[in-house]
């Protein structure tokens, strides 16, 4: 049997790991494994690289992606994903592991509507997949976050300051909520609720009248509200120093877990996709 794996969308911390996990365990199973390369847009492409053993060796704590990858308009479209499923029959690929976040299992799911047998792995820091309670790559993610808070925090102390730390999170706010909570910020600002700017300056106030050397504000990327929306009001000016790495960082020891069974999972759910009807729904671990 061969089967191919791919990564696609924002890398995420322990895609790497997923990515050797459901290759050693096909080749546990002496299956063909295929990498490829860029995501979709290299599914697109032809950029088919045959996986080894050794191929994937030493990329467990490696951050980003060794498969690399890219988006792609193209596929977005009935025409792109009907040539990709051709690529994939052409290769002779017999099930896809998917491996990223909501827009790239939704691609995998289209691939599957089209008789291709796909399973999606969830590897997004933003945990914004439905039915998922943890993503690959979220522990990483809040955990760099966490550390960032504490030193800006200190920095604040010191200078008796307030400070935005903005975090990954488009449309989903759990890393900045998870993060606030954790790192014991002020104020949380995600994209599912609106604050106004007057309520997080009585906040801000009212911290500095309690004699709080600091004021942190934890902002999603997507929040409706920036620190430039927030400066000035009551004569105050929130610091903004934007947390924009915590997506490539490597994966933490112990988050490492999570890809390795999740890639083995996927792995042999391709066996379960090979041999059931075409009408069954995408399976995501």
């Amino acid at each position: 049997m061969r089967i191919a794996v791919l990564t696609s969308g924002g890398d995420a911390p322990g895609m790497n790991a997923a990515v050797r996990a459901v290759a050693r365990t096909a080749f546990a199973w002496r299956w063909e494994v295929v990498g490829i390369e860029a995501g979709f847009k290299g599914l697109l492409e032809g950029h088919f690289r045959s996986l080894g053993n050794r191929g994937v060796g030493g990329i467990l704590q490696r951050g980003g992606t060794v498969l690399g990858t890219a988006r792609s308009t193209q596929f977005a479209t009935p025409e792109g994903q009907e040539t990709a499923g051709k690529r994939l029959q052409k290769a002779g690929v017999e099930g896809l592991v998917v491996i990223g976040g909501e827009g790239s299992l939704t691609g995998a799911l289209r691939l599957q509507e089209r008789g291709v047998k796909v399973v999606g792995i969830p590897a997004t820091i933003d945990n914004d997949v439905f039915g998922t309670d943890t993503a690959i790559g979220v522990d990483t993610a809040l955990n760099t976050a966490l550390e960032a808070i504490d030193r800006i925090k200190d920095t604040a102390s010191s200078h008796q300051r307030a400070h935005v730390v903005e975090v990954m999170g488009r449309r989903c706010g759990y890393l900045a909520l998870m993060s606030a909570i954790a790192g014991g910020a002020e104020v949380v600002l995600v994209p599912e609720f609106e604050a106004k700017p007057q309520e997080i300056m009585q906040a801000f106030s009212r911290a500095w009248e309690q004699g709080k050397p600091h004021f942190i504000v934890v902002a999603a990327e997507g929040a409706p509200l920036s620190a430039e929306d927030m400066s000035g009001e009551d004569g105050a000016s929130l610091r903004h120093p934007p947390l924009r790495t915590v997506r490539a960082s490597f994966p933490a020891h112990g988050s490492s877990k999570l890809p390795r069974r999740s890639g083995a999972s996927g792995c042999e759910q391709t066996l379960v996709r090979s041999s059931a009807p075409f009408a069954e729904s995408m399976t995501r671990i």
